[in-house]
């Protein structure tokens, strides 16, 4: 059964703002943002930003690590939840309260994670869109799915993560591949036969977005892949502001936005998760 957050917990919600619960959440979903990252999604002033972290941090609600560089100096901050900010969201999601000790162990495993640079180019690709959407009217990330969501909603898909686009009039999904180079590229473009699988059973027909580390990885890659009605398929560099009209559908020369690739949420079958007692719920 959950519990009652302490009373030096409670002591703490009058300095917690909408924006922290939103940062707080944001972490709670997605592991770890950079201070930059955080800025530019949440902050007008990175000074401002750089104090309130620290503040938060103060509080416990935040923690943070940061590497060496290899040429000298030290990386940027990772921000991620501390045991203050994860009892914070036990509490809201009723969830058993974590102790002391399980909140700094889970801090030192991401810390040490081998995947944590992956981790951070796939939140990157979202919070370019987040950040695109602050200074574009009209724009909205309407939906951030990580890799452990979208696999509990879609089942048999292991993207690196899921999202739902709008811009104006128009909504498009997408699933996320962000690619680091460590994969052979066969390995790559095997992945498209789960999505096709997902589409045959009634699943939505989203492009798959392969978000690549350089322009000659993604020539590579266009050679072997193939234009399949199935599942559309888009590439572009990490580079590139995912919003924009960077985005090379398989079969074509001219690169497009991302909105306005095709979509389809599917059919209102029982593991479609767009769909709640068949009413589209996006």
């Amino acid at each position: 059964m959950p519990t009652q957050p302490s009373a030096s917990l409670l002591a703490i919600y009058p300095h917690i703002t909408t924006r922290d619960r939103l940062l707080l959440q944001l972490l709670d979903d997605h592991q770890v943002l950079t201070t930059d990252q955080i800025h530019r999604m949440l902050f007008h002033a990175r000074r401002t930003c750089q104090i309130r972290l620290g503040e938060l941090a103060a509080l416990g609600l935040l923690d943070r690590f940061r590497f060496a560089r290899a040429g000298g100096g030290s990386q940027p901050w990772h921000w991620t939840l501390g045991h203050h900010g994860r009892r914070f969201q036990a509490a809201a999601h009723q969830r058993p309260e974590p102790t002391a000790w399980t909140s700094r162990q889970t801090v030192h495993r991401l810390s040490a994670n081998p995947r944590l640079r992956h981790l951070l180019t796939v939140n990157e690709f979202f919070v370019r869109l987040s950040a695109h959407a602050r200074h574009h009217t009209g724009a909205r990330l309407e939906r951030w799915w990580s890799e452990s969501m979208t696999t509990k909603q879609f089942r048999t898909i292991t993207a690196d993560g899921h999202g739902v686009w709008t811009v104006g009039d128009t909504t498009v999904g997408f699933f996320l591949e962000a690619d680091t180079g460590s994969e052979p590229l066969s390995r790559v473009v095997a992945k498209l036969d789960r999505y096709a699988d997902l589409v045959r059973r009634g699943g939505p027909r989203y492009p798959v977005l392969f978000w690549l580390g350089s322009g000659q990885r993604e020539d590579h890659l266009h050679r072997q892949l193939v234009a399949r009605p199935d599942v559309p398929v888009a590439t572009a560099t990490h580079t590139s502001d995912p919003a924009d009209a960077v985005w090379l559908p398989t079969g074509v020369t001219g690169r497009v936005r991302l909105a306005a690739l095709p979509s389809d949420h599917g059919q209102p079958v029982a593991d479609n998760p767009n769909y709640d007692e068949g009413i589209l719920i996006l």
